[in-house]
């Protein structure tokens, strides 16, 4: 079905392990795979559905105008007909397609100091109006979340991350949880925790002509996209210091910190940073066990690995 849809609309598809993404000139069509990871369901025709108009409302919140809706896809005469209801197999996501040359990943080498001033403000303003959830604030998903990491990366320590590098990082953020338990809960009290975007990374932002616009949040996960407000804008931090734009990190952390005032922004930044970089590190290590990818692709991916793995062992370092 997707090839036929693909060839009749004339587009180009590309796809991730989740979706299968159709690009037309000035439109995409995002479709998601039967998949069930335990931590993603797409399994079924309404669950599909479900997530496609979650993602749809999720995103409007910072992207309201990139996302238009959630279109049929029907079978009619063994013929495929995209935005039709007649006879629905399907669901897809429709948006306005973005020009590569906007996306922060692709600006990097000419952004100026004010548009990352520009994207922190957004994201502040974004934290500080957002749906408050405080259950996941608590210092036990927290730790979830990394022990769950600790334990998923095992396998690759000594091929993406030294046994020394591994045991430091895991002892740093053990030692958090220990000296900043109270933290927590305080964090809680004061808002701080929210329903934020949850892969804040320099290709889910974009500047176009009606602003600033930060797509493709986590729909399908509330623990991925729920939590500390530092946790969710800190991605950016991570992503910005990896390509080596650290002047960029200082104006857009500078920035945040003054658009909220929070107190314990700079206790709590290194923590999240080091869990972020080492949840990049994990994800580009699954790629090595993928039989789907090739073997040029998995030696970009092995040394991305390392050096997510290395950048967070250097913010582990600054956990005070």
């Amino acid at each position: 079905m997707i090839d036929r849809l693909v060839k009749k609309l004339k587009g180009k598809l590309v796809q991730t392990h989740t979706s299968w993404v159709i690009l037309l000139d000035d439109i995409v069509y995002k479709i998601k795979k039967p998949v069930n990871f335990g931590f993603l369901d797409y399994s079924t025709l309404e669950k599909r559905k479900l997530f496609c108009k979650r993602e749809v409302e999720l995103n409007r919140r910072l992207c309201s105008y990139i996302y238009l809706g959630v279109v049929p896809i029907s079978m009619i005469n063994r013929d495929v007909e995209i935005e039709n209801s007649s006879n629905i197999v399907e669901y897809a996501v429709k948006m306005r397609r973005i020009d590569d040359k906007n996306l922060l990943i692709n600006r990097l080498k000419d952004i100026e100091g004010e548009e990352i001033e520009m994207i922190a403000k957004k994201i502040a303003y974004f934290h500080k109006n957002a749906r408050k959830t405080p259950e996941y604030g608590k210092l036990e998903i927290m730790k979830f979340n990394t022990d769950e990491n600790f334990e998923q990366v095992k396998p690759f320590v000594g091929k993406t991350i030294s046994e020394e590098d591994y045991e430091y990082i895991k002892e740093k953020t053990n030692l958090f949880y220990e000296k900043y338990s109270n933290l927590f809960e305080k964090r809680i009290s004061e808002g701080k925790i929210v329903d934020g975007h949850g892969d804040i990374r320099l290709e889910h932002v974009a500047f176009l002509d009606e602003g600033i616009c930060i797509f493709d949040c986590i729909e399908f996960n509330e623990r991925f996209r729920c939590g500390d407000m530092v946790n969710d804008m800190c991605f950016l931090s991570m992503e910005l210091e990896f390509m080596g734009r650290r002047d960029l990190v200082e104006i857009y952390e500078e920035t945040y910190f003054g658009e909220t005032k929070d107190k314990e922004f700079y206790t709590v930044l290194p923590f999240f940073k080091t869990y972020r970089a080492f949840v990049r590190g994990k994800v580009y290590s699954f790629m090595l066990n993928d039989p789907h990818i090739k073997e040029e692709e998995k030696e970009i991916a092995l040394k991305k690995a390392k050096g997510f793995f290395s950048l967070s062992r250097e913010y582990a370092g600054e956990i005070s």
